[in-house]
């Protein structure tokens, strides 16, 4: 059942089906769908706790991706880039005691507060285009989709919620910023490693260096 009302502005949702009161269709703005779910029932006196309809699916050329969700996996390898960058020189001071340490402030350099500012931009990126994401699969027709402000807790939890939920509309497909966030953390696991590696043997050679000057 496919009859459209012309004129009819009624906004996409569940209504009434006009062939069989038992039941809601899908309304897409335009024409009744295919999308049918019985209707909730209330007898007299009795209280029912509201049933969200299921949602419609998607047809298979509706795009399930867009650059928003895409950046918000690529994100965390900002901070991989800046932490590669950060090659701090470690200086040992002599106290008023006569006490020999290390210099706190020889590991503060710019370099460093461009990683520490990348880390606050990245999260701040990663919750305006969760927002920016989920206008667009509401555009795209996809029904109540995971709220943006998850994004406020971790990205991984937008895009992890994100997936699952388009993956439901659109079956076999929605999953892949979940995989790319996998790869995106073993990638970044893997170098911050190496990098941990050469930094403890850059500070253990610098710090031998100046006991020994």
């Amino acid at each position: 059942m496919t009859q459209s009302m012309p004129g009819s502005t009624t906004p996409p949702g569940w209504y009434p089906d006009p062939s069989d009161p038992r039941f809601v269709r899908w309304w897409d703005g335009r024409a009744w769908t295919a999308q049918q779910a019985p209707a909730q029932f209330q007898g007299p006196g009795q209280f029912q706790a509201p049933v969200q309809p299921p949602r419609p699916e998607l047809s298979p050329e509706t795009p399930v991706y867009n650059p928003f969700i895409w950046a918000i996996t690529l994100l965390p390898l900002l901070s991989i880039l800046f932490l590669l960058t950060w090659q701090p020189e470690f200086r040992m001071i002599t106290t008023r005691q006569g006490v020999t340490t290390m210099d706190p402030f020889s590991m503060y350099t710019p370099s460093y507060f461009l990683l520490m500012g990348s880390s606050f931009l990245s999260y701040g990126l990663s919750v305006l285009f969760a927002f920016l994401d989920r206008q667009r699969l509401l555009k795209s027709g996809v029904v109540r989709p995971f709220h943006w402000a998850w994004a406020f807790l971790s990205a991984i939890v937008y895009v992890i919620g994100r997936s699952v939920i388009v993956n439901k509309v659109a079956p076999k497909r929605g999953l892949w910023p979940v995989w790319a966030s996998i790869a995106v953390f073993v990638i970044s696991m893997v170098i911050t490693g190496i990098w941990m590696s050469n930094f403890m043997q850059s500070m253990y050679s610098q710090l031998a260096y100046s006991v020994s000057t």
